[in-house]
């Protein structure tokens, strides 16, 4: 179990962070858990969550693997974009208040621009949800950020 602080691992504040642990991570993977609350953001009335929201959990797993190695190297956290999801699938229409998912992300591909693909599973008891995800870390963030603020539509 990894106990660094998850504020400092996304860049993600406040209500907007889902998952609750980092369990571990190596170069190539990350496993993340949670347990639904009742009171989130995102929840239906009956306290679950709807499945689509995995996807979120997917992008903070893959946000916290690209948080935990930056720590380890020294460097502050970069910020990182999702791009969009291939191929999501999942057994429910719904994660129940209180269930705990635990979810694994594996980095299948990631070159020296910043580009990335990880494939994501969540599982619980009953509850099978999986998707490719196509992300994006700038080398630059900040710069990457000052020039898209330039440019007008």
């Amino acid at each position: 179990m990894i106990d660094w602080p998850l504020a400092e691992l996304l860049p993600h504040a406040g209500d907007m962070i889902l998952i609750e642990q980092i369990l571990a991570f190596d170069e190539e993977q990350i496993h993340t858990r949670l347990r639904v609350k009742p009171d989130g953001l995102f929840n239906l009335p009956d306290g679950s969550l709807p499945a689509w929201v995995g996807i979120e959990l997917m992008a903070q797993s893959v946000a916290a693997f690209a948080g935990c190695h930056a720590r380890q190297r020294g460097d502050a956290t970069q910020l990182g974009f999702l791009l969009g999801s291939r191929k999501f699938e999942c057994n429910v229409d719904r994660f129940p208040a209180g269930t705990e998912l635990t979810l694994h992300g594996i980095r299948s591909l990631e070159d020296d621009n910043g580009m990335g693909v990880f494939e994501c599973h969540i599982n619980a008891p009953g509850i099978h949800a999986s998707a490719r995800l196509n992300v994006y870390r700038p080398p630059q963030a900040a710069q990457y950020l000052d020039e898209s603020e330039g440019v007008q539509s």
